[in-house]
């Protein structure tokens, strides 16, 4: 199971940096306008995925920034951006490389940033969502991505082709 989980964090730095990639090629403009999407704009999007981030490292170690909304705009700088997202993406890499098996299935306390109370559950569940949210708005960025530069704006980000060229996930 860490080695699944491992394989997401790298698959996960990988799809970022050609979301980012494709992003830094943008208007200003067009990197804020909104089009629609849950979080209006490219530029919301990957700012949500940073602070939704920040949120589960935080409660995964107890250590790191706390945002206290969900549609936050950490920067609408894109080079900042960037930046910041390398980093939580090492963070997270280095936190699951970290994990032994009993963590991975170890219990996780946690309050909600929009309901009240709390709730516990393996450390193994909340990591899927973890990654399986930043696939669900990456896939909404690609989409922000294709409607303002084109079709060919972002390359591939399918997992088999990361496993591909890693080597993590083929056996």
């Amino acid at each position: 199971m860490k080695a699944h989980f491992t394989m997401f964090a790298h698959y996960n730095r990988w799809a970022n940096e050609r979301v980012y990639s494709a992003a830094r090629h943008l208007s200003d403009e067009d990197f804020r306008s909104d089009q629609g999407a849950f979080f209006g704009s490219l530029s919301g999007t990957l700012n949500h995925l940073l602070v939704t981030d920040r949120v589960w490292m935080r409660r995964f170690t107890g250590e790191g920034a706390q945002p206290t909304r969900l549609d936050e705009i950490i920067t609408e700088d894109r080079l900042t951006l960037a930046a910041l997202r390398a980093a939580e993406d090492a963070r997270i890499i280095g936190f699951v490389e970290g994990l032994d098996t009993a963590a991975v299935f170890g219990p996780i306390t946690y309050g909600p940033m929009t309901t009240p109370g709390s709730f516990t559950q393996p450390l193994a569940a909340l990591l899927a969502h973890l990654f399986n949210h930043q696939t669900h708005h990456r896939g909404q960025a690609t989409v922000l991505l294709t409607r303002l530069a084109g079709r060919d704006a972002v390359e591939p980000l399918d997992l088999v082709a990361f496993q591909r060229v890693s080597g993590l996930g083929v056996t």
